[in-house]
């Protein structure tokens, strides 16, 4: 018989699961289920990097600073502070395992992008940074005594008296359901952008963690905030495709469809300031063109380094008839990454005991209401070398996870009062978040979405399969995003309503909902 019982369960095979799974190797028997192959996720597809505070004239204080600047005043001090700080040793953890990152003069390089003061930004293959990354940890895990059960989908935690007791996963292969028991389970599943029409995240971005925490009981936070990135290919015909931030930071302009560069009407940092700022800016000036275009330039720096610093997206769009060197490049925004997730303390711990979570599934605060760029990847990093510690005993005793700083509100069902109600699928689910619960938002469409998603929650078909259970948990996450949305009423980071447009120092709180009993 298969192995049943383990020390940790890891749900998820991006950086986060992987790097978890390679630290806590040392310490007992470990399994990661992933849904699909081991390389799955979102990780392969960051091509902006990782920032940490490695070069000269930088420090962990300065990247705080930025950091904390992007989160528009909702970040938890303390978990930027322990990202921070301990970033560089993170990286160079990285380094020994044998990512290859991207060096000149003897010297790895450092890049600048978006609201970042400093070139911090380590890339790895130019714009392949993510795929370096889940290529290296992936093949250190095969060759390790860590057991990866792909195409195995999480449908259930088991919590008995608090605590987490193990995983329910159902095969994509036998379509049987197995139960596997453990002390420690890790939820790692990644973002969730397949609840939008346009998103940069790959089909397996469900928000399948999120959802099978809320289910169990733990704690969701900051759900209202969602990033949408700037920069992604809009062509007919061709993939959202990713234009990584580092475009910019090099020297891209955002230009009009006549050819000017805009954004120095938009912020003092004209086409590095913060993401949502770029964002909103870039559907302003679509709404005003003629054309209905907005473009990304960065044909007016040389050729040769254009191609070297980002094969990638060179060779992407030259696929779809666009030479990036010579002629500029349709973008729109996207969805990109989710803020919230399941509430975390800077340990990893979440109100249920044994239950942990790491990556952008977990929400520890670190990110606020804006993350800044790049901070992504390096939060998998530190914070799952303490998660393992704190499985270990070597943390300090946990406290009450919420806070003064949190509204605590029950997820209740809403009355099933609703004009139209579409058909339920997963197109129509991605309509009606792109156009309510999108880049803007007004509290008349977040209401309907509320209303509409309650609906589709309540009638949802029991899930039989892996699609199933994807489209259960994007109705559940699509509820708890509008609900949130909803609740605060002003804007803030890349939360914008256009019936509140300003920030207001009463919402200087998160938002927590928990599952009513």
């Amino acid at each position: 018989m298969p192995k049943t019982d383990y020390d940790y369960i890891i749900i998820g095979s991006g950086i986060a699961g992987l790097n978890t799974g390679l630290l806590a190797r040392e310490h007992g028997s470990v399994l990661v289920l992933t849904k699909g192959r081991i390389d799955d996720c979102n990780t392969r597809y960051a091509q902006g990097g990782i920032a940490a505070a490695i070069g000269p004239g930088d420090s962990p204080a300065l990247h705080s600073q930025d950091t904390l600047a992007a989160g528009a005043g909702l970040c938890n001090r303390e978990a930027v502070q322990v990202l921070t700080s301990q970033g560089p040793q993170s990286v160079s953890n990285l380094i020994q395992w044998g990512v290859p990152f991207d060096t000149s003069s003897g010297q790895i390089s450092l890049g600048r992008e978006g609201a970042h003061s400093m070139p911090r930004i380590l890339h790895a293959g130019g714009d392949a940074t993510g795929q370096h990354i889940e290529m290296t940890l992936a093949s250190l895990v095969r060759e390790s005594n860590v057991t990866v059960l792909e195409y195995s989908l999480a449908t259930r935690l088991l919590v008995e008296g608090g605590a987490i007791r193990g995983v329910e996963a159902l095969s994509s292969d036998s379509g049987q359901t197995g139960i596997f028991t453990g002390r420690t389970v890790v939820l790692a599943t990644g973002g969730a952008g397949q609840l939008f029409r346009y998103t940069t995240n790959p089909e397996v971005a469900t928000g399948d963690g999120v959802a099978l925490g809320f289910e169990a009981g733990a704690r969701v936070m900051d759900m209202e905030f969602y990033q949408f990135h700037p920069t992604a290919l809009w062509l007919e015909g061709a993939p959202t495709f990713l234009l990584s931030e580092a475009m910019r930071g090099e020297g891209a302009l955002l230009r009009d469809d006549t050819g000017r560069a805009f954004m120095v009407d938009y912020h003092p940092l004209a086409d590095l300031a913060p993401r949502d700022i770029v964002s909103r800016a870039i559907a302003d000036q679509v709404g005003q063109s003629a054309s209905g275009r907005v473009y990304l330039d960065i044909s007016h720096l040389p050729a040769d380094m254009v191609k070297s610093r980002f094969p990638t997206i060179y060779r992407a769009c030259l696929g779809y008839g666009v030479d990036i060197t010579r002629q500029p490049i349709p973008v729109a925004p996207a969805a990109h990454y989710m803020m919230g997730g399941v509430k975390i303390d800077t340990w990893g711990r979440t109100n249920i005991q044994g239950l942990y979570a790491c990556g952008e599934v977990a929400c520890s605060g670190v990110h606020g209401a804006n993350r800044l760029a790049s901070n992504s990847l390096l939060d998998t990093l530190v914070f799952a070398q303490r998660l393992v510690a704190s499985s270990l005993g070597r943390a300090p005793e946990q406290e009450e996870l919420d806070n003064d700083r949190d509204m605590v509100v029950p997820l209740g069902s809403r009355p099933m009062v609703c004009a139209s109600v579409p058909a339920l699928g997963a197109e129509a689910l991605r309509d009606l978040m792109w156009r309510n619960v999108g880049l803007s938002r007004h509290g008349s469409g977040l209401l309907q979405a509320a209303r509409v998603l309650n609906i589709w929650l309540r009638t949802v078909p029991r899930a039989t399969d892996r699609a199933g259970h994807e489209l259960r948990n994007m109705v559940l996450l699509g509820r708890l995003m509008a609900e949130a949305a909803l609740l605060r009423q002003e804007s803030r980071g890349a939360h914008f309503r256009e019936d509140f447009p300003q920030t207001s120092t009463e919402w200087e709180k998160h938002i927590v909902l928990v599952k009513e009993e």
